[in-house]
């Protein structure tokens, strides 16, 4: 069983001006360090809005053209600031393969493959994160029934099977941009993320 570790308070987002708290645990099971933020008392609701983003230094970090990560986080931090919320940060990078091999499928990206191509040519699965430890930061949060933000089905089927209740979905918007249409496709035809683009050539 999770514990919480410590929370703090701290302000967050593009310009550092909205507040949120910050949540660590004892008791995960992958050993590594992931967090929870929570805004507006979001944990305090019987149905908050819960994230589950799964970090991506390119992406969060360096506003990288290859993704939609850093957008993605960016939405729903503004959104939760307006409504509430818990994001849970997963420290999951490049679905689960690492920073490294990332870089090493970007490598391949550039030659044609899409991003489930180039993990698969590395030796990896399309997705190798797991949500137990997403289930897990909830419970130790007191939550069991949420809204779940994502485009992707399999973190809904995930997370229901580990126990969460799903009371219903919201998507995040499309963030197309130069150099990710590419990589927003192969989401949809091979991930079957649920996501609207018209504007992106398959």
């Amino acid at each position: 069983m999770a514990e919480v570790r410590a929370r703090v308070q701290l302000k967050v987002g593009k310009n550092s001006k909205i507040p949120a708290e910050i949540v660590s645990f004892h008791g995960l099971l992958d050993g590594e360090e992931h967090v929870a933020l929570i805004f507006n008392n979001a944990d305090k609701e019987p149905n908050p809005l819960i994230r589950m983003h799964s970090e991506c230094l390119t992406g969060d970090v360096f506003h990288s053209s290859r993704c939609d990560c850093g957008e993605q986080l960016d939405e729903c931090i503004e959104t939760m600031h307006k409504v509430g919320g818990i994001i849970l940060y997963l420290r999951q990078e490049g679905r689960g393969i690492g920073l490294y091999n990332k870089i090493d499928a970007y490598v391949l990206q550039s030659q044609g493959m899409n991003t489930y191509e180039a993990n698969n040519h590395l030796g990896f699965a399309d997705d190798l994160r797991e949500f137990r430890d997403a289930a897990l930061m909830l419970n130790a949060l007191g939550v069991n029934k949420v809204k779940l933000m994502t485009n992707n089905p399999r973190k809904v089927k995930e997370l229901t099977e580990a126990g969460i209740e799903i009371a219903s979905q919201v998507g995040t918007s499309a963030h197309i941009k130069e150099g990710n249409e590419a990589y927003l496709a192969a989401k949809v035809s091979r991930g079957s993320h649920m996501l609207d683009l018209t504007q992106v050539k398959k």
